[in-house]
């Protein structure tokens, strides 16, 4: 275990380079892009590095290192009759495997989460993010070293989807927790190939329910931002329920319509919505209800009341974020209490669920599990617990 100041040090380092070596990453990301092939928009929107986003891989690295260390606090205390004192503290997971696609800010963010929790992590990035990920690993190495530090901490593998199925199936060294960071064909991947505890991060498909009493323009900018801002992301919105009720219902629709087609949103929707307004086209198939579509697409349907919308978001939502807009807090906090979501808000943009929005100075991932840790994973949920016994001689 490395002590919390060498673990700083680090981190400040790895700040230090990546901010002397923008130059350098920004090219090596431009060669990504001009190898990027197809026409997914998700990836290649999170495949992008700019001065904006090493400035937030600098930030997060900062952030952590004057973060207290997670690792050692004690969370129970109790002392047994027979004098044998037991104590609960905070402890480093070991070896823990993030496997994402695009994304070479991961790179420095997880690994910096990681690291400073004592963990060493294996870094399994995607092909389309290749010469990103390898420059910003030369220089975790780098940072490393410069503090007499095994550079095996962070190490990145640079494996096909074959090479990476083998590994996950019989992996050559001790791995505590894998987490597949993008769609659900790679989590499933992991899930179906790990031998070791997986926390699913990623997946959205999150909801808005528009309340008989919303403030009308504040919901719409709500949807809005929500829905166009960064579409790759996981906490974006895809799904729009309107309660019937709601004063100048058609007229509310319209101008959502309006407001969702200056970013060319396809709009699908259910029978009492499509007869509103032609530019939405009817939904044909239910099974969209549990799609996740990081695109320029939303659906929007009628629903008749707060209960038959937590009903539809309990059923099909991916278990990330949940809105609910109105002005009426009591049945606000009905709705957060009811929904099954990891974060749920009154009045607010989902796309707040974000480690560094939440103030965790960043985040390794997301999660929709329910054990161990729920949303945004920071420095402070990369521990588990271990438990110290001090006798004198005590038998049972």
């Amino acid at each position: 275990m490395l002590k919390t100041g060498q673990r700083n040090a680090v981190l400040k380092s790895m700040a230090k380079l990546v901010d002397e070596n923008r130059k350098e990453i920004i090219e090596a990301n431009q060669k990504d892009i001009g190898l990027f092939a197809g026409d997914d928009k998700a990836l290649y929107d999170r495949l992008i590095v700019d001065e904006v986003k090493v400035n937030g891989m600098i930030d997060s690295l900062n952030q952590l290192a004057v973060q207290d260390d997670p690792v050692g606090n004690e969370l129970y205390r109790f002392t047994h009759e027979n004098g044998l004192k037991i104590i609960n503290k905070t402890a480093a997971f070991g070896t823990v495997m993030i496997i994402y696609e695009s994304r070479p800010d991961v790179t420095v963010e997880a690994a910096g989460i990681a690291f400073k929790s004592g963990n060493k992590i294996l870094l399994k990035g995607g092909k389309e993010a290749i010469h990103s990920n390898l420059k910003i690993v030369a220089l975790w190495h780098e940072a490393l070293k410069k503090n007499g530090i095994d550079t095996n901490w962070v190490e990145y593998l640079d494996f096909d989807r074959k090479k990476t199925q083998e590994f996950l199936k019989n992996p050559d060294r001790p791995i505590d927790l894998i987490i597949p960071r993008g769609g659900e064909k790679l989590i499933a991947f992991v899930k179906n190939h790990a031998t070791c505890p997986v926390i699913v991060s990623g997946r959205g498909n999150n909801f808005a329910y528009v309340h008989d009493d919303a403030d009308a323009d504040k919901a719409i900018e709500i949807i809005a931002n929500a829905k166009t801002v960064k579409i790759s992301a996981c906490n974006a919105l895809d799904k729009v329920l309107i309660n019937i009720d709601l004063a100048g219902f058609e007229d509310f629709i319209s101008k959502l319509i309006s407001r969702l087609q200056e970013y060319q949103v396809e709009m699908l929707a259910d029978k009492r919505i499509a007869k509103t307004n032609d530019a939405v086209k009817p939904l044909t198939d239910e099974n969209i209800w549990l799609e996740e579509f990081l695109d320029y697409k939303i659906v929007l349907a009628a629903v008749n009341s707060v209960n038959e919308a937590v009903e539809m978001i309990n059923k099909y939502s991916g278990g990330h974020s949940a809105v609910i807009i109105t002005e009426d807090k009591a049945v606000a906090e009905n709705f957060m209490e009811s929904v099954d979501a990891a974060a749920v808000y009154h009045n607010a943009s989902t796309r707040f669920t974000d480690g560094y929005q939440f103030g965790l100075g960043g985040e390794l991932a997301i999660s929709t599990d329910k054990i161990h840790h729920r949303g945004p994973m920071g420095l402070q949920h990369l521990v588990t617990n271990k438990w110290y016994i001090k006798g004198n001689g005590q038998i049972r």
